[in-house]
């Protein structure tokens, strides 16, 4: 039963957002309390969804004068609950799937203006339909929102040529704390007039207010491409190659996704309709493509650059593909890692980013110190190490023996997070490189970052949020 408080808040929110703005039925809001990885669970006594800015900063400002936490989601296929409300119930989500206009497309000026909610899948399609490319591409494309996308910097696959999420958002709309309006929608390159506000917004987890609209960048639709996969025996060695293909392909290098023997054998035991591209066994495996606006040899280029590497050493085999139903068969083992591990069993897992440089040496270094931390402890560890070979993330988990009890597993995630992120700080690298901090890695923050970097996140975030309703218990 709702209490007098709570059941003036939702006759607010319902006034600002009429009855098809608000999920009130527990069993209706269970899509939304409860992550898609089923690891983290909340309660609210509402569920709020706008249609508009407008009807968002109404939220906002209600929320504002009553003091009532706000968790912004948008398709909730976050990897660190920080979409998730907490167990208090005293928390409201603010939903934006019903904020999902395509605002203005402008070819010419190569920018595509959308709603926070709109499906990252629709903003790519919205750019086809002008001969353009919005090249942001994630395995949850079909359900993940841009507002999420933007909110938590999200990577894919493309960063290498591309960038992250950051680097492709020119302007931004959002709805401050205090349920004032910021309009930076500028599909503007160059702005030099102060603060960089919107790189503030890109990344702060719904900490600093929510993102209800984005001037994204567009560019020119590659029409031909070439994929092909490799084996090498080590990660050193498809790290030179990363390196060669660079200086010899250029932009034209597109994705470089790096697969470990122990990756590609679990996808091929627990993802159906795969099969090996290659006979032999060689510790590492790479996915590579090259993306041009013509068909300028492309194919051509890739195959003699691999034939050379294959030469110096550098690779054991190379298959370059000649359909698309190939090459969809090769990102199917790429894309089919997370699936297979959910498969698996318990997986510790790592989203780490390291200078390219120093990938090889760390995974090394961390493969030991993995293996003697979990002998020690009783057990054994399997290391699935997979990634983005192409910006320096790696996938870096662990997969734990199948009958351990949760607290063990608890314990034994402790352990190896700790072995891994120290391993990772030792190298100058991150602990969260596309899936953001959450509640997940709240706490190692405080280890990983250091004291000055951690009190300027903080004064940022009172100035902001002086009133701390913006997703508490999230990223500070």
């Amino acid at each position: 039963m709702l209490d007098h408080t709570t059941d003036n808040l939702i006759n607010q929110l319902l006034a600002a957002v009429g009855p098809a703005g608000l999920v009130t039925a527990t069993a209706d809001q269970a899509a939304y309390t409860t992550d898609w990885l089923g690891k983290w669970h909340g309660r609210v006594p509402v569920v709020v969804r706008p249609a508009n800015t407008t009807e968002t900063a109404a939220i906002v400002r209600i929320c504002h004068a009553t003091h009532t936490p706000i968790v912004t989601q948008g398709g909730n296929t976050g990897m660190s609950g920080g979409a998730t409300p907490d167990s208090s119930g005293a928390q409201v989500i603010v939903s934006t799937t019903r904020m999902n206009q395509i605002r203005a497309v402008d070819a010419i000026n190569n920018t595509l203006t959308v709603d926070a909610g709109v499906i990252l899948a629709r903003a790519q399609e919205a750019a086809r339909d002008v001969q353009r490319f919005f090249p942001l591409s994630l395995g949850a494309e079909g359900s993940c929102t841009v507002g999420g996308n933007l909110a938590t910097n999200a990577g894919g696959i493309a960063v290498l040529r591309y960038g992250n999420m950051r680097d492709l958002v020119l302007g931004l709309e959002v709805v401050l704390p205090d349920g004032r309006i910021w309009n930076g929608l500028r599909g503007l390159r160059k702005d030099n007039t102060g603060y960089d506000l919107r790189s503030l917004f890109v990344g702060s987890e719904g900490t600093l207010g929510i993102i209800t609209g984005a001037v994204l960048k567009l560019f020119a639709q590659p029409s031909a491409r070439t994929t092909a996969w490799v084996t090498a025996p080590s990660l050193e060695q498809l790290v030179t190659l990363l390196s060669v293909l660079r200086s010899r392909c250029g932009e034209r290098l597109t994705a470089f996704e790096m697969m470990s023997q122990d990756s590609l054998d679990l996808v091929l035991k627990h993802v159906t309709e795969t099969r090996a591209p290659t006979t032999g066994h060689s510790a590492f495996n790479a996915l590579i493509e090259l993306s041009d606006t013509e068909d300028s040899g492309l194919q051509e280029m890739l195959e003699n650059e691999l034939s050379n590497a294959m030469k110096d050493g550098l690779i054991d085999d190379a298959v370059m593909t000649s359909s698309q139903a190939q090459v969809a068969a090769l990102w199917k083992l790429r894309e089919g890692v997370s699936q297979a591990q959910v498969r698996a069993g318990a997986v510790v897992k790592h989203d780490v980013a390291l200078p390219i440089s120093a990938l090889a040496a760390f995974a090394a270094q961390a493969g030991v110190a993995v293996l003697a931390a979990t002998t020690a402890a009783g057990t054994t560890g399997r290391i699935i190490n997979f990634g983005h070979l192409g910006d320096g993330n790696l996938h870096y988990n662990v997969l734990l023996p199948a009958d351990l009890s949760s607290a063990a597993i608890h314990g034994h995630t402790l352990l190896i997070n700790r072995v891994v992120h120290d391993l990772v700080l030792d190298f100058n690298g991150s602990i969260s490189a596309e899936h953001g901090i959450g509640q997940l890695r709240r706490e190692e923050l405080r280890r990983y970052k250091s004291p000055l970097e951690m009190e300027l996140m903080l004064r940022i975030k009172r100035a902001f949020d002086p009133n701390h309703i913006m997703n508490p218990g999230k990223l500070l």
